[in-house]
């Protein structure tokens, strides 16, 4: 899947999940640039990301992410 496309569903996904219309992902968002993008709410994106596309993470690829782009790159490895 285009990974500019998995970013427009993250995006619709962070949205619905932290309930802000306002976020505006890019590739280099890390947890620090999204107001309540928390350890607890980070738990609840990559439910909602495994849900969304039928996926699971291990906790080493969920630790590992640095950004935005690291999210789509394993999403894209795990749907290919």
């Amino acid at each position: 899947m285009e990974k500019s496309e998995v970013l427009k569903q993250l995006n619709e996904i962070f949205i619905d999940e932290l309930d802000n219309d306002r976020i505006v992902l890019k590739y280099e968002t890390t947890a620090s640039d999204v107001e309540d993008w928390d350890s607890l709410n980070h738990i609840q994106l990559v439910v909602a990301i495994e849900k969304k596309y039928k996926i699971r993470f291990s906790t080493q690829e969920i630790q590992g992410w640095k950004n935005i782009e690291e999210l789509i790159d394993s999403i894209n490895a795990k749907l290919s």
